[in-house]
């Protein structure tokens, strides 16, 4: 269970090359799948065997100069409830400003660990000018330089060192589906239409994600935990429409969770924000089910539903292969066909295959259409495995993996698709010397 990390600041002091410097060390590992993340706020990393998540709250930022101030304020608010940790950025060369006063402010009220860095801080002069953040009454600063990465280090040491220790207890689990959205898409409504006519509760148990309630469900003789986002903070002084609301809102259920149920509202379509919530789900390897909600309001012909469809599965690419259902909690049409589906995904995200069936099927494949040659030579795939992880990973091994390029491991994941049935689920391909 990673903890959360939020780097706060006015703008323009540095967060996103701090940001890009902390992820990119990973980057390369997380990120060998096919497909790129459209979200550039949000990520993982680690330091010292910790994992923890990141979140820029500059790139949510927008507006002119006097909108700034109410936006960041929100922003740092927001990251106060629900981070684990907080890294305040400033800038030595522009010194302490109102702005940074402002910010301080809403930190010192905080019993969560802050980390002052105080940013562009590359020669002995600017060493020197750093000592008037000490007025922020922060307590000590991390003198740091973003682009060249110097004091980083000392400054993550005190962050890993700061995070709680993960202290779930290791026990057989439920599987978790959490359902999340953009505000007021009918997350809740949809919780509730499920859980109100139906007597299969068992229990309500407080989640182990802030304030999110697990609610216990059994129907289909298959029982799981329905995590609600909808109720994880209370509306104040939260203006409903802030993207990064819902995104940080979002990050912790979707971490936590096997299959997210992505609830979106069908007269605003497959929008920016909803896009950052599957991206985000994608990246993290989960299982999706796509509901769109608010069906019946729409004026409807023949093909409306297909070309609806069509449409999102075009933003999506090139992770196309996801369960779309048109519902209405309203009307409750076709709610327990979504959760239906959420529950053939998450058995699609545990599947296992056989080592011999696996090579049984893909071998002939790869031996009619074999990798194309680079530099006149030729990649010869032996055998592939499926890697034990949570979420469908496999492993080929061949004589030149790094000859194989992206678009042969999307023909391989297209195949594995087609044959062994993962809809609504990422799958990872691995290249790997034999």
């Amino acid at each position: 269970m990673s903890s959360i990390v939020a780097i706060v600041g006015r703008p323009n002091v540095g967060k996103s090359t701090f940001f890009n410097r902390l992820i990119q060390r990973r980057e390369a590992i997380v990120d060998s799948v096919s497909g790129v993340t459209r979200d550039r706020h949000y990520g993982k990393t680690d330091w010292n065997g910790r994992y923890f998540s990141v979140i820029d709250t500059g790139g949510y930022v927008l507006g002119s100069d006097d909108v700034f101030e109410a936006e960041i304020d929100k922003q740092v608010e927001l990251a106060i409830g629900e981070a684990d940790a907080i890294i305040f950025m400033v800038d030595v060369e522009s010194g302490v400003t109102p702005m940074d006063e402002d910010v301080a402010q809403l930190l010192r009220k905080v019993n969560k660990p802050v980390f002052l860095a105080v940013n562009k801080v590359d020669n002995g002069k600017r060493l020197e000018n750093a000592v008037e953040f000490y007025s922020l009454g922060l307590g000590e600063y991390f003198p740091i330089a973003s682009t060249s990465g110097s004091g980083t280090g000392e400054l993550l040491d005190a962050l890993v060192e700061a995070l709680p220790e993960d202290t779930r207890p290791e026990e057989a689990e439920l599987p978790r589906f959490a359902v999340v959205g953009r505000p007021n898409a009918g997350k809740s409504s949809f919780i509730n239409a499920l859980i109100g006519e139906d007597r299969y509760i068992v229990t309500d148990i407080a989640g182990t994600t802030r304030d999110s309630i697990d609610t216990k469900y059994n129907r289909f003789g298959f029982e799981f935990n329905l995590v609600d986002t909808a109720g994880i903070r209370r509306k104040s002084k939260v203006k409903e429409d802030l993207e990064f609301y819902s995104v940080m809102r979002s990050v912790r259920a979707i971490e936590h969770c096997d299959v997210c149920l992505i609830v979106m509202d069908a007269t605003r379509g497959f929008d920016g924000q909803v896009q950052n919530i599957f991206w985000l789900a994608q990246r993290n390897r989960k299982g999706i089910v796509i509901l769109v909600n608010k069906w019946d309001l729409l004026e409807k012909e023949t093909n409306t539903m297909k070309e609806y469809e069509a449409k999102i599965r075009l933003e999506m690419e090139p992770f196309t292969d996801v369960p779309i259902v048109f519902i209405s909690v309203l009307t409750k049409q076709r709610i327990f066909k979504a959760i239906e589906t959420a529950v053939e995904v998450y058995k699609n995200r545990s599947k296992k295959i056989k080592t011999s069936e696996l090579n049984e099927v893909m071998l002939p494949i790869m031996e009619a259409y074999p990798p194309p040659a680079y530099k006149g030579k030729y990649v010869k795939i032996k055998f592939c495995m499926q890697l034990p992880t949570p979420q469908p990973q496999f492993a080929f091994f061949c004589n030149l993996p790094q000859y194989v390029k992206d678009p042969y491991k999307r023909f391989l994941e297209n195949k594995l698709r087609e044959k062994f049935d993962f809809t609504g689920v990422p799958v990872s391909v691995y290249f790997r010397k034999k």
